[in-house]
């Protein structure tokens, strides 16, 4: 290679470097800093992950599901809980069962959790809603039907030795109706309505 081919090539090879200097600084650095810095001043508990604070700490986020078990592993009777999770509201296996609507291993499973819900809330088999005995898709779903948290309130109350009445007035509080007035289905976040249940009756 020549004196002037030599030259030539380094010069593109230098180019090349500040223009991939200039693009990194812009786009992995600036933009996205810019972008933070924007959606922390216009939606500081979105951009924070929405998280939901008890007695000062930070207990979970309105987004993710979990578990309200007790020391031994089984549900806990003073909370509501949410609707069943394929991967145990576990966020590293996040994901559904993929079973068809016509297996039988999920219509066992379905009978076999209508059967642990009604006798856990005291209730008639007939009355547990659909989401009380499936899963959602991610198995990180926060949020339960009115009808479903509605079931458990009383359960709530007597684990708590609270009105009923109250607990009850805690669902409605914490009901939210559909996006927009006609999207969707109206949900209940289970770790906001057990955050208030905590703050009313410690």
């Amino acid at each position: 290679m020549n004196a002037a081919a030599l030259r030539s090539t380094l010069r593109l090879t230098g180019a090349a470097l500040r223009a991939l200097l200039v693009l990194t600084a812009v786009t992995g650095v600036l933009y996205p800093l810019a972008v933070t810095g924007v959606a922390r001043a216009a939606f500081p508990g979105n951009a924070a992950g929405s998280t939901v604070e008890a007695d000062g700490r930070t207990v979970g986020s309105a987004l993710i599901g979990q578990a309200w078990n007790g020391p031994d592993g089984r549900p806990d009777p003073r909370w509501f809980q949410p609707r069943p999770s394929a991967g145990g509201y576990d966020a590293l296996a996040s994901g559904a069962s993929n079973l068809a609507a016509t297996s039988p291993e999920l219509l066992r499973l379905v009978e076999e959790r209508r059967a642990q819900v009604a006798a856990f809330n005291g209730v008639r088999p007939s009355a547990v809603p659909a989401d009380a005995v499936t899963a959602s898709g991610s198995g990180l779903d926060p949020h339960i039907s009115p009808e479903y948290a509605r079931l458990q309130a009383d359960r709530v109350a007597r684990a708590r030795g609270l009105d009923p009445a109250a607990v009850r007035a805690l669902v409605r509080e914490h009901t939210r109706g559909r996006p927009g007035g006609f999207l969707g289905e109206p949900v209940v976040n289970v770790l906001e309505l057990n955050a208030a249940l905590h703050e009313a009756a410690p």
